[in-house]
């Protein structure tokens, strides 16, 4: 294997700094699996590590991603062989283990997953860690008793990553979809990709919350945190669930426990990060069947490997939508 190119991030001087390098083999992180990487991902959690906008990375230095898609090069795990397509997502990728952001990865057998029927390498990547999250989070709730005669499912932080993919998923499944958000320019685009209604934050007034409100969603896919999740718990339906996937609004959580104990509303966790097999597969698997999103292709926008460091300013501030894929080799 000759010398590949990588994005490389180290701390210097107590700084954060980004930067193509050259690298090898030998340089790789240990592992059974090593993936000549096809595609990659851009994602929020991405943005921070790169920018040290937040402490995300655990060891420096780090080649950034936390997704890939690609062809075994080699393998010395029996599950896998070369010349298999495969995903590997999360766990410590891209942050404590070289990650997508490199012609070549070497990983942990016990992070790769078979590319699921139904889905090609890019469209791996334009779900990618968001797109597996959604999914998470809709079979979660969906063991808590979620189905779409239950009522309406509001998704927050709609014209996200994750956002955009659990409303697509969750119309595409039946439910009837309000998408939240802060962009009011977004509503059409929000629309093609099924909300059956749109709201704005702007009309949502948070500064006075009750411990319990008007009754209005049977699940929420919650991507804000802060006081936006705290008036969602108070308006969930009876045995309502959510579930809780990011904090970009907030971390904090102010609220009463009266909505799960008088209503015996649910809040689900969603942790996409350490998943582990089987259950890790058979949401890939429903990925490629019944939760592919019907807009994906719409959603996702294609970057060469030398654009990666111009689109992180974006993510920080919020100006994002849907997906960012990164072709490193294609396929």
């Amino acid at each position: 294997m000759s010398p590949f190119k990588a994005y490389l991030i180290e701390e210097v001087e107590g700084k954060i700094q980004g930067a193509f390098v050259a690298m090898n083999e030998s340089q790789l992180d240990a592992g059974e699996v090593t993936i000549k990487v096809a595609y990659s991902s851009v994602n929020y959690k991405d943005a921070l590590a790169a920018t040290g906008a937040g402490r995300i990375i655990r060891r420096y230095p780090c080649v950034g991603g936390i997704d890939l898609s690609g062809i075994v090069e080699k393998s010395t795990d029996s599950r896998f062989k070369p010349g298999d397509p495969v995903i590997a997502t999360s766990f410590d990728i891209g942050v404590a283990h070289h990650g997508g952001y490199a012609e070549y990865a070497r990983v942990p057998a016990d992070w790769v997953v078979p590319l699921p029927v139904g889905l090609s390498l890019f469209e791996a990547m334009a779900l990618g860690t968001a797109g597996f999250t959604a999914a998470l989070a809709i079979v979660r709730m969906e063991e808590n008793g979620l189905a779409p005669g239950k009522g309406p499912v509001i998704v927050t932080g709609a014209t996200g990553g994750v956002g955009g993919l659990a409303v697509d998923m969750l119309a595409r499944l039946g439910y009837q979809v309000t998408a939240l958000t802060g962009k009011e320019a977004e509503f059409d685009y929000l629309k093609r990709l099924g909300a059956a209604e749109v709201m704005f934050r702007s009309a949502l007034d948070l500064s006075r919350i009750r411990p319990l409100d008007k009754t209005l969603w049977a699940g929420a896919v919650d991507n804000l945190g802060g006081d936006v999740l705290a008036w969602i718990a108070s308006t969930m339906k009876q045995g309502g669930t959510i579930a809780s996937i990011g904090l970009a609004a907030s971390p904090t959580l102010n609220t009463t426990v009266m909505p799960f104990i008088l209503r015996g509303a649910c809040l689900l966790g969603i942790d996409s990060g350490y998943i582990g097999e089987p259950y890790r597969s058979r949401i890939w698997q429903r990925l490629g069947d019944d939760l592919r999103p019907a807009h994906l292709l719409e959603m996702a926008h294609r970057i060469s490997f030398d654009e990666v460091p111009d689109v992180f300013d974006g993510f920080l501030k919020g100006k994002a939508r849907g997906r960012v894929v990164v072709e490193l080799a294609g396929a």
